[in-house]
């Protein structure tokens, strides 16, 4: 699947086993940047075997390169949460999306969201829910301007977050 944005020539493609090297940089460039909950092990080869067994992971290539990332994802404990509307069952999940640190700021993660919504109406979910870490000031702008809603917060994985829900 081939997305335009103007004056840059970037492809969305569903990831392959031969990006997983590439995938792991990408995730490990992240690791102790500021609002980023990631670690060492997470995330990792787990996490992109399970993507890549349900056609749940997409990258953005540039420039010859994985420049984002994007996982469409199922978590029981998060979709356990009371806070979600029934009303958008069934909910999908976007998670794990990355940038490497040399294209952030450019807009890249706003398309990749973009794109993994479209992804899960065109999968036939009616509605998105994710996790963000309370206090993550650029992702919060980021959801605001998709006009997500704050439905609730939760303390999972040693960790506080606030829980965003869209209706697709």
């Amino acid at each position: 699947m081939k997305e335009n944005k103007e004056n840059s020539d970037y492809q969305i493609v569903k990831a392959t086993e031969a990006d997983r090297e590439e995938l792991l940089a990408l995730y490990h460039a992240q690791l102790g940047r500021e609002f980023c909950p990631w670690v060492e092990d997470y995330p990792g080869n787990d996490n992109i075997d399970w993507d890549l067994e349900h056609d749940a992971l997409y990258v953005m290539k540039k420039d010859g390169r994985i420049a984002a990332t994007i996982s469409l994802e199922f978590d029981e404990e998060v979709d356990s949460l009371a806070c979600w509307d029934p009303k958008l069952e069934p909910a999908g999940a976007l998670s794990r999306l990355g940038v490497l640190p040399e294209y952030q700021r450019a807009g890249y993660g706003k398309i990749m969201l973009q794109f993994g919504m479209d992804e899960l109406k065109r999968r036939g979910y009616r509605g998105l829910h994710f996790l963000v870490i309370l206090g993550n000031k650029p992702a919060v702008r980021c959801y605001d301007a998709f006009g997500f809603n704050i439905v609730g917060e939760c303390d999972l994985w040693d960790r506080h977050f606030l829980c965003y829900e869209k209706e697709l």
